[in-house]
């Protein structure tokens, strides 16, 4: 009855309009009243804990750096070198921006500064080659979840400290999904081109493709450092989170020069406005993550999957489409905080590896970032497109490919768990 309370009170605060923090804050100090025999020092005691950790100060650097990178004129470096290479493809600029993305995924880290980044550079390009408003804003948003998956990933750091797992590990396993997923959104632009007769862009010599490259070298060097720094042992994933920061600052003034050291200033207001958000969510989900742990959900959760079935690969099944319709209505960062104490037992109780279950589940939650109504990623979009979100009708060929994607390496593990078992014994 507790738990049930819980996310009543919760969902009735999330459709008032109230931010998502707070929701949780406010329905989990409402529970601690309810359960009574709880002193109410325990909300500050979580709201500190929660986020005093060494693996999450990765978290600001990450956005700092991708922020940086941003300012520096490193997206349009991205989209030049990107054009080169593949703008001939069928659907062009919708190509581009998939392939964009992944390579902004291995500076940024974050879904939505990639949505924001890469956005604001190709949605009106897009517009202009006369691809239809909501299908530019629908590619955008879905490749901007690849942000999230390959190395590096604020998403993977929070996981990780949340349950101790190696963060570098998580990092390694999530390329070669990030790279699967990225295939299929292309595919799907591919599929959407030819319909729609979608203008390609010329070829362009190979000199052109290396003059592009020798310009993007810089940033396309930042995931090789940041990914071969934690492999060989140089640093760990958390201070990768400082040398990318630090490197992004070196690029952006010495390199580059598109900044100078007065517009720092204004970067690192944005970069810290940013990091507020997941931050605040973890404070406030931690209350409701205690009470889902003390009320013992977990247990609970066993014996009702284990009243489905007892054969693993049904249990997996059950979790990842739990998790898809929690992303429905509940932020993929949120939800991460509130079911990840109830489903990391799970891991032990049905045998499975952990690392793929964690890619798994953050994959299953992603894709909850690009469906309506709570979709980050969507809104992002929407608004640089200038459309509603309900006008994305395309989002739901992105998210079924990508569902596609999750199943595949759901149930073939060695997709996941290949590179961290090779490089990291």
């Amino acid at each position: 009855m507790t738990i049930i309370t819980l996310f009543l009170v919760f969902l009735i605060l999330l459709f008032l309009g109230m931010p998502v923090a707070f929701a949780m804050g406010i329905a989990g100090i409402a529970v601690l009243f309810l359960i009574g025999d709880v002193p109410m020092t325990l909300v500050p005691q979580r709201l500190f804990t929660s986020v005093n950790s060494f693996p999450l100060m990765a978290v600001p650097y990450f956005i700092l750096a991708g922020y940086i990178m941003n300012a520096s004129g490193i997206t349009n470096r991205l989209v030049a070198f990107a054009r080169a290479l593949i703008g001939h493809f069928a659907g062009g600029l919708a190509q581009v921006n998939v392939f964009t993305s992944m390579l902004f995924a291995g500076i940024s880290g974050s879904a939505s500064a990639d949505t924001a980044a890469v956005g604001s550079t190709l949605i009106p390009a897009m517009k202009r080659d006369k691809y239809s408003p909501a299908f530019s804003a629908s590619v955008t948003a879905a490749s901007a979840t690849i942000g999230s998956i390959i190395p590096p990933s604020i998403v993977m750091v929070i996981y990780g400290a949340m349950t101790d797992i190696s963060v570098g590990a998580l990092f390694i396993a999530g390329l070669v999904p990030g790279i699967l997923i990225g295939v299929a959104q292309m595919s799907v632009v591919h599929y959407y081109a030819k319909k729609r007769n979608y203008k390609s862009e010329q070829k362009v010599p190979l000199s052109e493709v290396f003059k592009r490259f020798k310009e993007a070298i810089w940033a396309l060097l930042a995931p090789v450092i940041i990914i071969g720094g934690i492999l060989s042992g140089v640093f760990t994933a958390t201070e990768a989170g400082v040398v990318a920061a630090v490197y992004a600052i070196f690029v952006g003034l010495f390199i580059y020069k598109e900044i100078k050291i007065k517009d720092l200033k204004k970067v690192f207001l944005e970069s810290t406005v940013m990091t507020a958000s997941p931050i605040i969510i973890l404070g406030m989900a931690s209350i409701f993550g205690w009470i889902i742990t003390h009320q013992q959900f977990s247990r609970e959760l066993t014996n009702l999957l284990l009243n489905i079935s007892e054969n693993p690969h049904v249990i997996l099944f059950t979790i990842i489409l739990m998790l898809v319709l929690v992303g429905l209505v509940v932020e993929s960062l949120a939800a991460m905080v509130m079911f990840i104490p109830v489903l990391a037992p799970l891991v032990t109780t049905f045998g499975w590896d952990p690392i793929h279950f964690a890619i798994v589940v953050i994959i299953a939650l992603l894709i909850g970032t690009v469906t309506p109504p709570v979709g980050i990623q969507l809104y992002i979009s929407a608004s640089i497109a200038k459309i509603s979100v309900s006008k994305m009708h395309e989002i739901w060929a992105f998210i079924f490919v990508m569902v596609l994607v999750l199943l595949l390496i759901a149930y073939v593990p060695a997709l996941v768990t290949f590179l961290p078992n090779l490089f990291l014994n």
